[in-house]
């Protein structure tokens, strides 16, 4: 028998226990960054979903959409302004925004996932009163974000059906206010808030670095509340890091199991992170 053939075995072997471990289990996946650009990555992405699935996980995903929707907005002539990191959402940008995170990105998700045999559906937070937003206040009398809201509340009921039917969720991050209007909101908030409500066996949450790193530039993993205090302390966690770890943490602290930020930059990187004893990114735990 070859020694690749060995690898493998060995390889199916160290996810068997992740694999028991997991099964019936929710995971909460946010996918952004150049996991949803890169054709090969999609791919990559998709497969892993669908594996999780197979083997009686409950993958559901939350994802984000900022480079397709600055594209849409260039085509037909709308500028866009950001302001500490937010973009600016007027009513007519808003409908752009709806439309290509509730159309172009979410079904090219769920076609991505269904072409390798899953069996996904595509849902907006608006879908079953599932999440409801308020908007954002800046705190300033002269800024106003206009259509960017924060989650109030999660209706995780759709969710829950369509996961107990055998069916993978595919969430845009849009809400509905109690004031009749449609929000954009935070893709990692909303993946953090509906984890929570799920009490999710994991959150996960894809970037474009390979998770927080040390002084040195190497991978920091299992990492408590305290010794992230001591990391944002110290300057190690910083920047748009920052976001990323505290999404994690209070997610832990609203009683998901474990938080994890990997880089969708690698191929795999979801099933590398969930099914073997390394992992490929930061873990966050209680």
């Amino acid at each position: 028998m070859s020694d690749s053939t060995q690898n493998v075995a060995q390889i199916l072997i160290e996810a068997l226990p992740y694999i028991q471990r997991f099964r019936g289990k929710t995971i909460v996946v946010k996918y952004g960054g150049n996991a949803m650009i890169d054709g090969a990555l999609k791919e990559s992405f998709a497969r892993d979903v669908v594996m999780m699935k197979a083997v009686g996980m409950n993958p559901v995903v939350v994802h984000g959409g900022g480079p397709q929707i600055n594209g849409t907005l260039e085509r037909v002539g709308k500028s866009t302004e950001f302001i500490d990191g937010l973009r600016v959402t007027d009513s007519e940008t808003m409908d752009v925004v709806e439309m290509v995170l509730g159309g172009l990105v979410n079904k090219e998700i769920v076609n991505l996932i269904n072409s390798h045999g899953g069996n996904a559906v595509g849902l907006t937070g608006k879908d079953g009163n599932m999440i409801r937003a308020q908007k954002i206040s800046s705190g300033k009398a002269d800024v106003d974000y206009g259509h960017v809201g924060e989650v109030v509340d999660i209706n995780s009921s759709v969710v829950e059906t369509l996961e107990a039917q055998g069916f993978i969720p595919v969430i845009a991050p849009i809400g509905f206010g109690i004031d009749g209007a449609t929000y954009n909101i935070n893709a990692d908030s909303v993946a953090g808030a509906l984890a929570c409500k799920l009490q999710a066996e994991k959150l996960v949450l894809m970037t474009n670095t390979s998770g927080v790193l040390d002084k040195q530039g190497q991978l920091l993993t299992g990492l408590s509340a305290e010794q992230i205090d001591a990391l944002k302390a110290d300057g190690t966690i910083q920047g748009g890091m920052m976001p990323k770890v505290d999404c994690g943490l209070n997610a832990v602290i609203g009683g998901v199991k474990t938080s994890h930020i990997i880089d969708g930059r690698v191929n795999h990187a979801l099933l590398l992170e969930v099914l073997t004893d390394k992992g490929v990114g930061t873990l966050i735990r209680s």
